[in-house]
């Protein structure tokens, strides 16, 4: 199998790198600090990782010391990661773009190898979110940052698909009323596909729903099995759970209802849904903890992003689902968002119910500082915000 040597792989980078458009760049872009030596990309499949990657390589490097490969790529049949990379940097190579890591069994150490007897060279690294649960065989965290990427905001959905360039828009700006979308006087329609198919960059494919079908079972049956060494018959009770997951979120979880429906032990569901958590299948609200990096208990378990909402219940959506889980979804990248004891989210103090446009103000009459996140509502008023304006945030 020698005849995979080092060319196929440049091959491979050239035919990559012309299929990709940098008309666009996502919101974490220019967050990423290209400078480190090492760092991780980190998120669910298909949120646009490998793009991203490419464009920085398209627009900041010369390909005369840079290389992108897959670990899928058959070079790695026989070949190391860490033998490409000391080839590499013996030739001059100086940016090592490593996609889809957590394919590769014992991507840690190798990367860690990397970074102490390497040093001339920077590796960037990009792989399933799953890789945020540390398996301490080789402990990354001190020496490559991981950044999070999340799928697209309403605003990104807008720029990419629509060339609709509206501005970004903090917290306290929405709660103004200062979030707009220049030359939109109807928001909703746009808003409303996007709830359908605006998350992921694929969302234009005609085959969205059956693409999408395919990403869930993937993150379930191979990412998450392969990942935690889980068998085959695992990555089905994951299947499974999902399956229940979709019918009753949002809900608060009962661990030993769960694990007799699937035939595993309490324990097990909590791992199982932090795994899930982790690869942007669900998404657990939690309650404000405590001690620092503590996890508060889960309050309620939502599906991660409102396209595999509509994906999952094949036209049974329930709205107030729908607008809950839009709102948790975007407003977690930049905020923490914990459960709140009198309405449904909290954000540094803040109160937020979600509700349709005819719901008065009952549920936060208690709150210090609470706040009516609307649905079917173009524009907002003193403390009623129209939702699609939280999708303006990153």
């Amino acid at each position: 199998m020698k005849w995979w040597h080092m060319d196929r792989l440049y091959e491979y980078m050239n035919r990559q790198l012309n299929g990709v458009s940098d008309e666009f760049h996502r919101y974490i872009y220019d967050e990423i600090n290209w400078d480190n030596r090492m760092l991780g990309l980190v998120g669910p499949r298909g949120v646009g990782k490998t793009t991203l990657f490419l464009q920085r390589i398209k627009e900041h490097h010369s390909l005369a010391d840079t290389l992108y490969v897959s670990t899928e790529h058959m070079y790695f049949a026989d070949h190391s990661l860490y033998d490409l990379a000391e080839q590499f940097s013996k030739n001059g190579g100086k940016y090592l773009f490593v996609d889809e890591v957590h394919k590769y069994e014992g991507w840690s150490r190798e990367l860690k190898l990397m970074f102490d007897s390497l040093p001339d060279l920077h590796v960037y690294f990009a792989g399933s979110s799953v890789l945020d649960i540390e398996k301490g065989e080789a402990d990354l965290s001190r020496r490559a940052p991981k950044y999070l990427m999340q799928g697209m905001s309403f605003r990104e959905y807008l720029a990419i698909r629509h060339g609709i360039n509206a501005p970004r828009c903090s917290l306290d700006e929405v709660l103004r009323h200062e979030s707009n979308i220049p030359g939109v006087e109807h928001p909703l329609p746009l808003f409303k596909d996007y709830l359908r198919r605006g998350y992921y960059p694929f969302g234009a494919d005609e085959q969205f729903d059956i693409e999408l079908g395919q990403v869930i079972t993937r993150t379930l049956e191979i990412d998450i099995p392969q990942f935690a060494n889980m068998t085959a018959a695992t990555g089905r009770k994951l299947k499974r759970l999902m399956a229940i997951v979709s019918t009753l979120a949002p809900f608060k979880p009962n661990m030993t209802s769960l694990g007799s429906q699937i035939q595993v032990s309490r324990n097990n569901i909590e791992d199982y849904l932090l795994y899930m958590e982790k690869a942007g299948m669900i998404a657990q609200l939690r309650t404000n903890a405590g001690g620092l990096g503590a996890l508060g208990k889960t309050e309620k378990v939502y599906l991660d992003n409102t396209n595999i909402l509509y994906n999952l219940s094949e036209g049974n959506e329930d709205i107030g689902n729908v607008r809950e889980t839009f709102f948790f979804n975007q407003m977690r990248v930049r905020h923490k968002v914990t459960a709140s004891k009198i309405s449904d989210f909290e954000i540094n103090g803040l109160t937020f119910e979600a509700s349709g446009k005819n719901k008065g103000r009952s549920q936060i009459a208690q709150a210090d500082c609470g706040y009516i996140v609307k649905d079917d509502i173009e524009f907002g008023h003193g403390n009623v915000v129209p939702l699609w304006a939280f999708g303006l945030t990153y």
